[in-house]
């Protein structure tokens, strides 16, 4: 049948009933739709060829998880070593070693380098690389400052919202370092110290002081080891049982006093006046 008379067929058909026409005009636009050779129509065909399926979608979500999860694992381990002072102060970290270490790209160490640099606990210098943190005295002095700022604020507010949980926590905690104490395990104490402060921030529930504290108890923690201030008596553990107790009775100014006390101690521990003795160079290079 040509065209012409499939012209006059539709119009034979549309002069039966006035709601004939749309359907005759649905089959001659149907009578000019490809052939499909029997075989209906794909609704997929109607897709673009790039767009990505569901399960496409699934595995791009989960590769980012991974990639998310390994920059955290990367940042942790590196983190942990610096606050147990298996890093010191000062030491190179060298991207190409680092991510054959943990068998990454060097991207991803720049990206874990550069997290940590925003906290401080890293310095970046141009056409040098990244080092650990290396406070000056002047540093030191404004890092104490500011804790004792911070942290009876800290301790007010965790008072304010405490539950047994949070103060199960705590004791959990003390409990932990008062065993590596025992086994005289310096670095866990060194670490486990400085996270009690860090928690007892997090448990506070104030998100910006809880930052500010992960960064003030690493910077501190470094300070100890460049100062030369002795572990036992920089952060003493029956000084955070005191603490501990004082918020568990819920007497904020007792708690904060003896907060102060503590980062008074910690802060004397430390040989931070500038040296003032000639040095005799004739001797060091004789």
């Amino acid at each position: 049948m040509d065209r012409d008379a499939d012209d006059h067929a539709l119009e034979a058909l549309g002069s039966l009933s006035p709601a004939l026409p749309t359907i005759a005009r649905h089959i001659g636009c149907a009578h000019r739709l490809p052939r499909t050779h029997g075989r209906p129509p794909d609704p997929l065909a109607t897709l673009q060829p790039d767009m990505p399926t569901r399960s496409a979608r699934k595995s791009a979500s989960q590769a980012r998880l991974e990639r998310e999860n390994t920059h955290d694992e990367i940042y942790e381990k590196i983190f942990v070593a610096i606050l147990e002072h298996r890093l010191h102060p000062g030491t190179k970290l060298v991207e190409e070693r680092l991510a054959e270490i943990f068998d990454v790209s060097r991207a991803r160490i720049r990206e874990v380098l550069a997290r940590l640099a925003h906290e401080q606990v890293v310095e970046l210098f141009p056409q040098r690389g990244a080092y650990v943190a290396k406070p000056t005295i002047e540093q030191a002095l404004d890092v104490f400052e500011a804790r004792r700022l911070i942290e009876p604020a800290v301790i007010r507010r965790l008072i304010e919202t405490l539950t047994p949980e949070k103060l199960a926590r705590l004791r959990q905690h003390q409990e932990l370092e008062m065993d590596a104490r025992r086994r005289d395990d310096k670095r866990a104490v060194i670490r486990l110290s400085g996270e009690f402060h860090s928690l007892a921030a997090e448990l506070a529930g104030n998100s910006a002081l809880a930052r500010s504290m992960r960064e003030l108890s690493v910077l501190t923690c470094l300070m100890i080891f460049l100062y030369d201030a002795p572990t036992t008596t920089s952060c003493r553990a029956d000084e955070h049982s005191q603490i501990i107790e004082a918020i568990a009775r819920r007497d904020a100014p007792r708690a904060e006093r003896l907060m102060l006390e503590h980062l008074e101690h910690i802060e004397s521990s430390m040989k931070l006046e500038p040296a003032t003795e000639e040095v005799d160079l004739a001797a060091i290079f004789s």
